[in-house]
């Protein structure tokens, strides 16, 4: 028998569901709108996709959503203008600036001047130590999601053993941190890690987050594993004719499946999960903002 697949896309929905009655009910009882500004330095295709995406997935849900398109030679002095600008405006409650920059501006300066509580991608060093220390904070949507699903699936994680492989900042490590805090004993693996498929195979959940297509075999996996693979990966496809590709995470699907006692696919997996738990962050964000009780389920 294979693997359950854990479907994103029908968890996603359920998550943007629950946050767009959330905020339904805010507006109508309160007269609250959460807000999110998303700011865009440059005209990078990839970059303008995901903004485009999260604009349309913020006014679905019923928030307001604004946009600054900066040029790409905006100085590092009118970009932190504008986000102070932001900071200071209370119809905002979540500030994202869309990653990479242009290379003259300063990434950990920028994502820094951000209001931590505004800081709706959880990157803040003031949000990173938070999560660190089990406190509250906004969490990076990513792992978020992982967490989500992972919880969804299994209900408690208490005593499991998870391996995290991958120890990125956006990530890895405030997967870890999650992990920790769902009381599951983890390992964090990586490039330097002795022996890795032997590590990967006492887990009981496997998160994998590295960046390179098909690099977890089913062979590395503790049959019953579950399998959440993080990896977004465009790799050549020939089947599909000259100059196709296709995505791929950073599990070999097909021979994990048979082993893994639950995975994520991809696409269809962790993808569709970031932008739910952007909006997720904004409304946690804008009830923390004005005193309102948090939704349950949206938040670490």
């Amino acid at each position: 028998m294979g693997a359950t697949i854990i479907d994103g896309r029908d968890f996603a929905a359920a998550v943007r569901g629950k946050v767009t009655g959330h905020v339904t009910r805010l507006a109508s009882e309160q007269g609250i709108v959460p807000g999110l500004a998303v700011v865009l330095v440059g005209e990078d295709p990839a970059s303008q996709v995901y903004v485009r995406s999260k604009g349309k997935a913020t006014v679905e849900a019923g928030m307001k959503s604004v946009e600054h398109n900066l040029a790409a030679d905006t100085s590092e002095s009118e970009l932190l203008a504008l986000i102070d600008q932001l900071n200071n405006d209370s119809s905002i409650h979540g500030i994202l600036v869309q990653l990479p920059l242009p290379e003259h501006l300063n990434e950990g300066l920028v994502v820094n001047a951000i209001d931590p509580a505004k800081d709706v991608d959880g990157f803040h060093i003031s949000n990173v130590g938070l999560l660190g220390t089990g406190r509250k904070s906004m969490v990076p949507c990513t792992p978020l999601g992982c967490l989500m699903l992972l919880r969804n699936h299994h209900g408690s994680l208490s005593g499991l053993d998870a391996v995290v492989i991958g120890r990125s900042n956006i990530v890895g490590r405030p997967m870890v941190q999650l992990l920790i805090g769902d009381s599951c004993t983890v390992t964090v693996a990586h490039s330097r890690t002795r022996d890795l498929p032997e590590v990967v195979r006492r887990a009981d959940v496997v998160v994998a987050a590295v960046g390179r297509p098909a690099m977890v075999q089913g062979d590395w996996l503790k049959p019953g594993a579950t399998v959440i693979d993080v990896g977004i990966n465009r790799v050549d496809a020939p089947e599909r004719g000259v100059g196709k590709t296709r995505l791929v995470g950073d599990v070999d699907f097909e021979r994990a499946s048979r082993v893994a006692g639950a995975i994520t696919p991809v696409p269809g997996g962790v993808g569709p999960m970031t932008i739910a738990c952007l909006l997720a962050n904004t409304l946690t964000a804008c009830c923390r903002s004005n005193g309102v009780p948090e939704p349950e389920g949206l938040t670490a």
